[in-house]
């Protein structure tokens, strides 16, 4: 399957060049590992934690460049300046609460931690968001939840009527 996509890592430090951003990467690695995924990756961008800057690219992305998929990682934590969430709930036009539901889900045995994460998924027109923690390790387990749908998921925003259920 063909994407257009966006990775977008939300870190004041990062930001600032003074953390590397090992998320980033960690997203487009985890393709990597995923051959039927045939992915151009249109933007790759480091912000700092600021909601509004946060909602003006999400929209760009969506809205200007159409993008399949925007990956962000990072700022989805309970500290103050965790507002990944919110910029990215402002821009949807439909929220799926399963896609980070599944996330938590899967790690919460391990992670306890894990329950803390407050990121959301959703869809902006025809593109589909979905917030991941800031760390490569989380960042590469939440990918592996999301390859279990992710094809499925992006041929039904692209407007595919087949049955969901009849697999």
């Amino acid at each position: 399957m063909r994407i257009d996509a966006g990775v977008l890592t939300l870190s004041d430090r990062s930001s600032r060049g003074e953390y590397e951003d090992l998320s980033g990467p960690a997203i487009i690695e985890s393709f990597n590992a995923h051959p039927e995924f045939e992915v151009t990756w249109v933007h790759q961008e480091v912000l700092p934690d600021e909601e509004l800057l946060i909602t003006k690219k999400l929209k760009g992305w969506a809205d200007m460049d159409q993008l399949d998929l925007i990956l962000t990682t990072g700022g989805t934590g309970p500290s103050p300046r965790d507002r990944t969430p919110e910029a990215t709930r402002g821009v949807l036009d439909m929220e799926i609460p399963g896609i980070p539901e599944a996330m938590r889900a899967s790690a919460r045995d391990r992670v306890p931690t894990s329950s803390l994460t407050r990121g959301i998924a959703g869809i902006r027109k025809a593109t589909l968001i979905v917030n991941l923690p800031g760390s490569p390790k989380a960042v590469r387990e939440n990918m592996e939840v999301l390859f279990g749908f992710l094809e499925h998921l992006l041929l039904k925003i692209r407007g595919d009527e087949s049955e969901c259920g009849s697999e």
